[in-house]
């Protein structure tokens, strides 16, 4: 099929549709409400389920009860509104049924602003609901990844009955770029073997995530716990560029990974020997091909459009070997290659490991530029 110019919340939206999607439930908020408008266009043209709820509670809980009916169903919404959806997200989670959630983050903390941003990545990788789960957790560079990912994600959903969030910013959700979209799958007719419906003539069967005994709930955790094992052995994924020959490199997922790549492309003309790693697949992380970077370089540069949050990770594999250095820009800010290309600089010129937390490091360096 040809490439067409695709916003980036039409694309992952369209791209759920001809994955096989049967059932959208979602509440407008900015900057993914384009993906709910085209959803609710096209799902009742196809014959499929379309609600717009009166709240994200709500939408989380009725994702909730279609999951539990075998249908492919999936939500999407932005930082704030996915912080509603996570008590009903915990309860999917306990009750190991498969969905499939878009989060186009934004600015904050609190109702923050419209703006692109990563700071989700904690809320989102290392759990926010309540109890011990572990959703597996995607994050597109571009148009054609987020299609790509979104398609995966339902298979990776169904696969391990999971969920399985696409995790990207508003970047991608209001760009445009030439992409290509998937051939339309038909809606499976098939229930599988735990879903719930009509039991006249066999067993009933029972979804819920409450286990009053605590014994039950504990095999509960344990399942739930080597289920996530076989998940890191299997779904780790994540692209590298310019790492054969170089001395250094920059981390960064997403949006900044990418823009990382144009800094990476600039002070390679310099002779400067740098490459990227931008990790795909956020949970499970690609930890034991970080931690054999950071046994090949001498430098890593973490770039984030949030705090540091991803950093923590970095520092926890890296255990104080090389010098690692952070550039970020919270609160809804895009950085540009030229803000990085110093950073770059500053890490080449690194040659000990400082005590000073490179999220300090930067916090000072950036407040003072502030008059902060």
């Amino acid at each position: 099929m040809a490439k067409e110019l695709l916003k980036g919340n039409i694309a992952f939206a369209e791209a759920a549709i001809r994955a096989g999607l049967q059932a959208y439930f979602g509440y407008p908020i900015t900057p993914q409400t384009e993906a709910l408008e085209w959803m609710s266009r096209r799902m009742p043209e196809l014959g499929r389920a379309f609600v717009q709820a009166e709240s994200e509670l709500a939408a989380i809980n009725m994702v909730y009860g279609a999951a539990c009916t075998g249908a492919r169903v999936m939500t999407s919404s932005s930082s704030p509104g996915i912080s509603l959806m996570m008590e009903g997200i915990s309860y999917i989670a306990g009750t190991e049924i498969p969905v499939v959630i878009v989060d186009v983050m934004r600015g904050g903390p609190g109702l923050g602003n419209i703006a692109p941003s990563q700071a989700d990545y904690n809320q989102i990788v290392h759990g926010g609901g309540h109890g011990d789960y572990f959703p597996i957790v995607l994050s597109p560079a571009s148009i054609q990844e987020a299609i790509d990912q979104t398609v995966l994600a339902f298979d990776l959903a169904e696969k391990y009955r999971s969920i399985v969030f696409v995790l990207i910013d508003g970047c991608l959700g209001q760009m445009m770029e030439p992409a290509e979209l998937p051939p339309m799958k038909p809606v499976k007719k098939e229930k599988p073997d735990w879903a719930v419906f009509g039991a006249k003539d066999r067993k009933p069967r029972i979804l819920n995530s409450l286990y009053i005994n605590p014994p039950d709930e504990e095999v509960v955790n344990i399942r739930l716990m080597k289920q996530w094992q076989i998940i890191k052995n299997n779904e780790i994924r994540y692209k590298d560029y310019y790492l054969d020959d170089a001395k250094y490199a920059i981390i960064g997922f997403g949006t900044a990974g990418r823009i990382s790549l144009s800094a990476i492309r600039m002070v390679r003309e310099e002779g400067i020997p740098i490459g990227l790693f931008r990790p795909i697949s956020l949970n499970p992380f690609p930890e034991d091909e970080i931690d054999q970077l950071c046994d090949n370089v001498d430098g890593i540069l973490v770039v984030e459009m949030n705090g540091g949050q991803m950093l923590d990770d970095i520092l926890r594999i890296n255990k104080g070997r090389i010098p690692v250095e952070f550039y970020g820009r919270p609160g809804g800010i895009v950085p540009v290659p030229d803000e990085i290309v110093p950073e770059i600089h500053r890490l080449v010129k690194t040659k000990n490991i400082s005590d000073l937390n490179p999220r300090d490091s930067w916090l000072n360096r950036f407040a003072a530029k502030m008059e902060l």
